[in-house]
C-alpha cells in the first residue's frame, strides 16, 4: 500500500512527537523520580544533585560519608525539606535523606527524657510519650518535622516558659566530616554544641539525641480580640506574669480593612479540672484541613478572601473559648495546609524577631512600608521566644516577639525579583528596630543584612571551615552566606 506524501509526512510527525514524549518522560523519571533534580517545599530553587541516599541504618550513613570522603564529594543533609533556602542540597552533591533513620530508642518516664534517632518526627515522639503522660517541651507548631531538622534550625514554639529548642537538649551524637561519631553535650565535645544546633547541617550528621520532656497537662483556652497597640501591655500583664498561662499565640490581621491593626490572642491556661485529663488525652488528628486550605486558596486570589479567612479564624477561636485540650494536642496543629502545589505560584515563609518593647512602633513602620507594596501577605502569627544566646547563631538576642509571615508569590524570575526587593525592605525595617530574622527561608536577604542580624556569623562560618576543613558538608545557604 502506498501512502500519500501528506499522510506520510503527518505520520512521521506523529511518530516524532511520540518519540519526543517518550524521551521527555524518560528524562523526568531519570532526573526527578530518581532524585537527581530536587527542591524544597518552596520549589523556588530546583537543583541537580549527584544522588540521594536513604539513611536507614547507621552503617549506611557511615559508608555514605566515607565514600564521599574518598571521592571528594560534597554532602547535604535533608529531613522534610521545609527549610526553603537550599539548606538541604547542593549542586552535584550527595543528599543524605535522614527520614528513614527514625526509631524511638528509649523513653525514660522517671527522668522525663527521650532518646531518638534524628529522622524521627515530633508526631512519632508524641505517640511514644503520650501513654506515659509526658509531653515535648519545645517544637514547632506543627508535628510533621524531623528532630534532626528542628535541631539544625533551633526551632521555637508556643510554650512561653521554654524558649528555643537548644534549651531542651541533653546531648546528641554527631558524625563528623571524616566519619568519626562523637557525643556532644555541654560538657563533652562542647565546642560543637552551640554550632550544630542552629547550624543548618554544616558541621556533620546529627545521628540521635536525648531531649528533655515535661508532664502533659490539661489546658483551657482563652481568646480575646484587641488592637495591635494594646498587645505589648496585654502580653506583659496578662500572659507573662500569669503563671497559669503555659502557651500563647496571637494573630495579626492581613485583611485589607484591618491590615496590621486588629489582633486576636489565644492563651492556654492550666485547667483546674485535673480530674478530666483522662477524658481528653487521646491524641487528635487534623480536622477541618480542607476548610483551611479552601479559605487560604481564596485568600491567595482575592482581597475579600482575606477578609473571609480573618473572620473565620476569629470565629473559630472564639467558639473554642473555655475548650479543654491537653498540651500534646495543642502541639498537634494542622499541617496539610502547609503544602501548596500551585503550578505557577508558591507559598513562602518569613519570620521576624522583634524585642517585646519595640512591637508597637515596629508594626507602625511595617504597615507604612507595606502600604504601597504589591505583596500577597496571607497570614501573620505572633509568638514569644525568651532571650537565649546559647546557640552561636541565635535569633533570640532579647525577649522577642516572633512574627511568622505566610506569603504567596509567583515562581518566575520577575516575581522572585519583586518579592525579594520587598522582603529586603521588611528586613531593613526589622533591623532598624533591633530585630532579627529567621534563617531557614529563601535567600532574599543580603549578606550584609545577615551579618547585621547575626553578628556572630563570621565566627560561625570560620568555625565551620576549621571543624570541616574539606568543606564536606555544604548547601546553597552556605554558598550564599558563608563563603
Amino acid at each position: 500500500m502506498i501512502i500519500g506524501s501528506k499522510r506520510k509526512n503527518r505520520l512521521c510527525l506523529l511518530i516524532l512527537i511520540l518519540i519526543s514524549y517518550i524521551v521527555i518522560f524518560q528524562w523526568m523519571i531519570t532526573n526527578t523520580d530518581s532524585g537527581n533534580v530536587i527542591s524544597d517545599v518552596g520549589r523556588l530553587m530546583p537543583m541537580k544533585i549527584k544522588k540521594m541516599v536513604k539513611g536507614k541504618e547507621e552503617n549506611s550513613i557511615v559508608n555514605t560519608i566515607n565514600e564521599a570522603q574518598k571521592e571528594d564529594l560534597k554532602v547535604s543533609i535533608a529531613g522534610k525539606r521545609h527549610s526553603q533556602g537550599g539548606h538541604t542540597y547542593y549542586p552535584d552533591a550527595v543528599v543524605l535523606d535522614m527520614t528513614g533513620f527514625n526509631k524511638v530508642l528509649k523513653v525514660d518516664p522517671v527522668h522525663k527524657t527521650i532518646h531518638v534517632q534524628s529522622g524521627v518526627t515530633w508526631n512519632d515522639i508524641q505517640k511514644a510519650i503520650n501513654p506515659y503522660g509526658l509531653s515535648v517541651k519545645v517544637m514547632q507548631s506543627q508535628n510533621i518535622f524531623t528532630v534532626g531538622g528542628s535541631l539544625s534550625v533551633n526551632v521555637h514554639g508556643r510554650d512561653i516558659r521554654n524558649g528555643a529548642l537548644i534549651e531542651t537538649v541533653n546531648w546528641f551524637r554527631l558524625m563528623k566530616h571524616d566519619g568519626e561519631i562523637i557525643t556532644v553535650s555541654r560538657e563533652e565535645n562542647s565546642e560543637y554544641f552551640p554550632l550544630v544546633i542552629g547550624g543548618y547541617g554544616l558541621f556533620g550528621v546529627i545521628m540521635d539525641a536525648e531531649l528533655q520532656l515535661t508532664s502533659d497537662e490539661l489546658y483551657y483556652i482563652k481568646t480575646e480580640e484587641l488592637n495591635y497597640d494594646e498587645y505589648e501591655n496585654y502580653f506583659k500583664g496578662n500572659v507573662l506574669q500569669n503563671d497559669k498561662v503555659k502557651m500563647h499565640l496571637a494573630r495579626l490581621s492581613t485583611a485589607p480593612d484591618t491590615f496590621l491593626q486588629d489582633m486576636y490572642v489565644t492563651d492556654y491556661l492550666i485547667s483546674p479540672k485535673h480530674e478530666e485529663y483522662s477524658n481528653h488525652n487521646e491524641l487528635k488528628e487534623d480536622k477541618f484541613t480542607f476548610l483551611t486550605k479552601f479559605l487560604l486558596g481564596l485568600s491567595r486570589d482575592f482581597d475579600w478572601g482575606k477578609d473571609a479567612f480573618w473572620t473565620m479564624q476569629k470565629s473559630f477561636f472564639r467558639d473554642r473559648d473555655g475548650h479543654l485540650e491537653t498540651r500534646n494536642n495543642v502541639m498537634r496543629s494542622e499541617s496539610e495546609f502547609l503544602e501548596h502545589e500551585g503550578k505557577n505560584d508558591t507559598d513562602i515563609l518569613q519570620e521576624y524577631f522583634i524585642p517585646v518593647d519595640k512591637y508597637e512602633e515596629y508594626i507602625d513602620d511595617l504597615r507604612k512600608f507595606l502600604a504601597d507594596k504589591d505583596i500577597n501577605l496571607m497570614n501573620i502569627t505572633v509568638r514569644y521566644v525568651k532571650h537565649n544566646e546559647e546557640a552561636l547563631m541565635s535569633y533570640a538576642k532579647d525577649d522577642m516577639f516572633a512574627l511568622v509571615l505566610l506569603i504567596n508569590q509567583g515562581m518566575d524570575e520577575k516575581e522572585k525579583k519583586k518579592t525579594g526587593e520587598i522582603i529586603r525592605g521588611m528586613v531593613d525595617v526589622t533591623l532598624k528596630h533591633s530585630g532579627s530574622y529567621y534563617l531557614p527561608y529563601y535567600e532574599y536577604p543580603t549578606v550584609k543584612q545577615m551579618h547585621v542580624a547575626y553578628p556572630n556569623a563570621e565566627e560561625f562560618f570560620s568555625k565551620k571551615r576549621q571543624l570541616d576543613p574539606d568543606e564536606r558538608f555544604v548547601n546553597l545557604f552556605y554558598e550564599e552566606y558563608g563563603q
